[in-house]
């Protein structure tokens, strides 16, 4: 398997909007707005540079005419989360075929505030609405209880594996002064903090922000030009699932992690033992260890020990969500954008809390629970 582009796409600019948390004078299109204007600066570009443009919510379109650009490609893919893995890898693509020289990816949520969001999609008649919500499972604290219980009893697990991936990302956030959750806690106390619905207390469940944050891509001769490190794309994969959790073929284990990052590290040409920077996309705690298995970081069982031993701490072998994540850091309702962020930050050298070093990092998104994954492999050098 071979690359869609050859590892020749860049991201040459990369921001989130001037601030992130409670922002309740922010419009969901105030948000995406903001952080096209910082991503573009950085780049060193204008929306004049700008013909194509992809966004999840609201409608590409309409985000394009916000902002004053008339693309000739636009990508409007909305699967949850990760949507803005998905977006990367299809712009890359574009470039590649000549179909747009330069990609704006944007991303504005008013997730805290609810100012002019776009709400959920799904319906009394969907098939979680008919099948999911009568037996409770509506929101993702509810829906995501099964595999998350499933995969601890699969394991001979209890919460406090749960527990330890709080603490561990914690301590990256700690330092962060962008992260909404700073404190440093123990295991008991994310064990004896309120249950929001079991297994999960309310430190095991993201924060919930406002923000947002875009994504400049063009080809790897343009990105020489550019006056910011370029952080080349080398592989990406995609895949999906049920919308319903209930339908996963294994309630401990996503088959869509599985296929979207064997394409991601086949394209890219690395294994995981190349990886020195990872972002697992954790809206709620049982994600990372899902990530670490399914990636192939750790054999099945292992991912709670790694964690628990340190290895994704500060100074550990494998750094992982090191601006505090979807948990400590920001979420949205769509976080994949910032896990690109924070990786594209580490390889620039100027993160908020940086591993030195960095040279491979390795994105994992998901969407609407364990429904869509997708994956990309960046550099901060060529192949």
């Amino acid at each position: 398997m071979t690359s869609m582009h050859g590892g020749d796409i860049a991201i040459v600019g990369a921001a989130e909007t001037d601030r992130i948390g409670a922002l309740p004078g922010h419009s969901m299109l105030a948000l995406h707005a903001e952080a096209a204007r910082n991503a573009l600066a950085d780049a060193g570009l204008t929306p004049r540079d700008v013909d194509g443009l992809a966004a999840a919510e609201p409608l590409s379109i309409e985000v394009a005419h916000h902002l004053g650009i008339t693309p000739r490609w636009l990508d409007g893919t909305n699967v949850g989360g990760g949507s803005f893995l998905s977006h990367v890898r299809h712009a890359a693509a574009a470039i590649a075929a000549g179909a747009a020289e330069v990609v704006l990816v944007t991303h504005g949520e008013s997730g805290r505030s609810r100012i002019g969001s776009a709400g959920h999609s799904a319906t009394r008649t969907s098939p979680q609405g008919q099948f999911e919500w009568p037996y409770g499972a509506v929101l993702p604290h509810t829906a995501f209880t099964v595999p998350a219980l499933r995969f601890l009893h699969d394991r001979g697990l209890d919460r406090r594996a749960l527990a330890e991936v709080v603490v561990a990302q914690r301590e990256w956030a700690v330092d962060n002064q962008r992260a909404w959750r700073r404190n440093r806690v123990t295991v008991d106390d994310v064990l004896d903090d309120d249950v929001v619905s079991f297994p999960f207390t309310k430190q095991m469940c993201c924060v919930v922000t406002d923000g947002g944050g875009a994504l400049v891509l063009t080809s790897r001769h343009r990105a020489a030009q550019s006056p910011r490190p370029p952080v080349y794309l080398l592989g990406s994969g995609e895949s999906a699932g049920s919308t319903m959790v209930s339908q996963m073929d294994d309630l401990g284990s996503f088959l869509g992690f599985r296929l979207s990052s064997a394409d991601a590290f086949a394209t890219a040409g690395v294994r995981p033992e190349d990886i020195d920077h990872l972002m697992v996309y954790d809206a709620f705690a049982h994600l990372p260890l899902y990530g670490l298995e399914d990636l192939g970081f750790v054999g099945r069982g292992e991912s709670a020990g790694f964690i628990a031993d340190g290895h994704t701490r500060p100074g550990g072998s494998l750094p992982m969500n090191t601006n505090g994540g979807g948990l400590s850091y920001t979420h949205t309702g769509k976080y994949g954008m910032f896990a690109i962020l924070e990786s594209v930050r580490q390889l620039r050298g100027e993160a908020a809390v940086q591993v030195p070093g960095v040279t491979l990092g390795f994105v994992q998104g998901v969407g609407l629970f364990f429904a869509g994954a997708s994956s990309l492999v960046l550099s901060n050098t060529r192949p």
